[in-house]
C-alpha cells in the first residue's frame, strides 16, 4: 500500500513551490503578449498557436483543440481575420466546412511571441545554479508525464476536489 503524501510537510512545500512556478510561467506567457504592444489577447494567441501547430484545418477541429464552443471560435476567428492574422476558407470537398489558417502576419506574431518566451525562459534558467539546470529538464519531463498526455493543451473535465 502506498502512503498518502498529501499530509507530509515536504509534500506541501513541493506543491507550494509548484504553485509559485506556475505563477512565474503564467507571467512569462502574459508578458510575452505585452511585448507585442497589446496587438492580441491571450485567447487569440492560443488560437494562433493551435493554427501554427495544425496548419490549415477545420474550425471545428480548432474548437476541439481549444476546448471551446464553435461559436466562440467563430468570434475569435472573426477578430483575427479582420486583423489579417488568420484566413478563413472552405473545404473544396465540403463547401459548408469552414477552414482556418495562419496568414504570414499570424505566423509572424507566433514567431515573435515564441522567440520572446524562449529568450525570457533562457534568461531565467541561466540564473539557476548549473547543477539545478542539469536536473530541470528531467524533473519537468516527469511532471509532464504525471499530468498526462495533452494536459494544458485544451480544456478537459475538472477532477473532483
Amino acid at each position: 500500500m502506498v502512503s498518502d503524501p498529501a499530509g507530509a510537510p515536504e509534500f506541501a512545500e513541493q506543491v507550494d513551490a509548484l504553485q509559485a512556478a506556475t505563477r512565474v510561467l503564467a507571467g512569462v506567457a502574459l508578458r510575452s503578449l505585452d511585448a507585442l504592444g497589446g496587438v492580441i489577447t491571450l485567447p487569440q494567441f492560443r488560437m494562433l498557436a493551435v493554427l501554427a501547430e495544425l496548419g490549415r484545418t477545420r474550425s471545428a477541429r480548432v474548437a476541439r483543440a481549444l476546448g471551446l464552443d464553435a461559436s466562440t471560435v467563430t468570434r475569435l476567428a472573426d477578430r483575427l481575420v479582420a486583423a489579417g492574422h488568420v484566413a478563413r476558407g472552405s473545404d473544396p470537398r465540403h463547401r459548408s466546412v469552414v477552414t482556418l489558417e495562419l496568414t504570414p502576419s499570424g505566423q509572424s506574431l507566433v514567431a515573435a511571441v515564441s522567440g520572446w518566451r524562449h529568450r525570457e525562459l533562457s534568461r531565467i534558467v541561466a540564473e539557476l545554479p548549473p547543477a539545478t539546470r542539469g536536473q530541470l529538464a528531467r524533473v519537468l519531463s516527469q511532471l509532464i508525464t504525471a499530468a498526462g498526455e495533452g494536459y494544458g493543451l485544451a480544456a478537459g473535465p475538472l477532477l473532483p476536489l
